[in-house]
């Protein structure tokens, strides 16, 4: 939360009011077990999991991430950079 506050300016208000909305948008999934990869941190299997079982279900088209790990999967799952994704959005 500390990096949302900084980055873009929000007050401890406005972060709880954000994760509230994202709360009621969001759809749980329980992550792919057993997915084969070369992901030497084990808290990222599970993410990229959540990715497989979210396509699958027509719930996710893309995990976004800053984690280099996950992104030097990107060949074979869809998987983009915050910068990335806010370009192909229509950000600046």
């Amino acid at each position: 939360m500390p990096k949302l506050a900084q980055r873009h300016g929000l007050s401890p208000h406005e972060i709880d009011d954000l994760i509230d909305a994202l709360s009621i948008l969001a759809e749980l999934v329980d992550p792919e077990a057993g997915i084969e990869t070369d992901l030497v941190d084990a808290e990222d299997v599970p993410i990229l999991g959540t990715l497989v079982v979210a396509q699958r279900i027509g719930l996710g088209q893309a995990l976004v991430t800053g984690d280099k790990a996950l992104l030097s999967l990107r060949e074979r799952y869809p998987i983009c950079t915050p910068a990335e994704f806010w370009a192909e959005q229509g950000g600046l």
